[in-house]
């Protein structure tokens, strides 16, 4: 995300970085136009694609130099659009819509979630520990919401017939974005430095992975990641636990 970085901003609107968030966000609004012309596997690909654009317009703009605050706000505003309504809405009109008045306000909780999210993101920036995002990021999130879609669309599954799987996640995906559960952020890894030749092959084999079926692959990495921060939550506060321990024991 655009949001991320910690240098002072700029005032002004740069056009290469804010041309990629737009691109995001003209794929979150497909999905959603997509989702209601019954079109669900390309709404899913798209919200994917989104993911990426969102992912590039931040890098960009730190090569480039050309953050801003008018950036930001356009990168969290877009955001909320294709990794907040768009996921909601795509799943509602592929399986919740069967379920009713449950099935909206399913899709609401989601939504909600991630706009409480990306509040509560914009408001930790340079505050919390870069190491682990607080919650789910809404671009896992979104990932989980449409790889269900796409994965079902796959296997020519009915959305109506896994309502009761769609609607658990729908909820239980936006609980662990406003959570305090920590995820790895990835962001202490070295993109610029040298890397060894495992590294490169590694990268190469999931790249072959994806391709093989996009829709399985894509669907479990977010699922274990999304099971991945109960784990580390768990782990860092034995971690607390050990050093208050320690502490009290050199103490006395």
């Amino acid at each position: 995300m655009a949001e991320e970085n910690d240098k002072p901003r700029r005032r002004g609107i740069y056009l290469l970085p804010n041309l990629f968030t737009t691109a995001a966000l003209f794929s979150g609004f497909y999905a959603i136009v997509g989702a209601m012309n019954d079109r669900f596997e390309a709404a899913a690909i798209a919200i994917f694609v989104a993911m990426v654009l969102d992912g590039v317009d931040g890098r960009v703009a730190r090569m480039t130099q050309t953050q801003s605050d008018f950036g930001a706000e356009y990168d969290s505003l877009a955001d909320m659009v294709s990794f907040g309504l768009a996921p909601a809405l795509v799943m509602y009109a592929w399986s919740l819509h069967s379920l009713g008045k449950v099935g909206w306000l399913c899709a609401f909780v989601y939504a909600a979630a991630g706009a409480l999210r990306l509040a509560r993101f914009n408001t930790q920036v340079g505050v919390a520990d870069k190491r682990y995002f607080q919650g789910l990021a809404s671009p896992s999130g979104a990932a989980l919401m449409a790889g269900l879609v796409w994965l079902g669309q796959d296997y020519g599954l009915d959305g109506t017939d896994l309502r009761y799987v769609a609607a658990p996640i729908a909820v239980i995906v936006g609980a662990l974005m406003v959570s305090n559960v920590r995820y790895h952020s990835f962001k202490e890894l070295d993109m610029k430095g040298k890397v060894p030749f495992v590294a490169v092959l590694a990268m190469v084999l999931i790249f072959v992975a994806i391709s093989l079926n996009p829709p399985q692959v894509l669907f479990a990495v977010f699922l274990l990641y999304a099971l991945s921060g109960p784990v580390v939550t768990v782990r860092l506060l034995q971690k607390k636990r050990r050093e208050r321990r320690r502490g009290s024991n050199s103490r006395t």
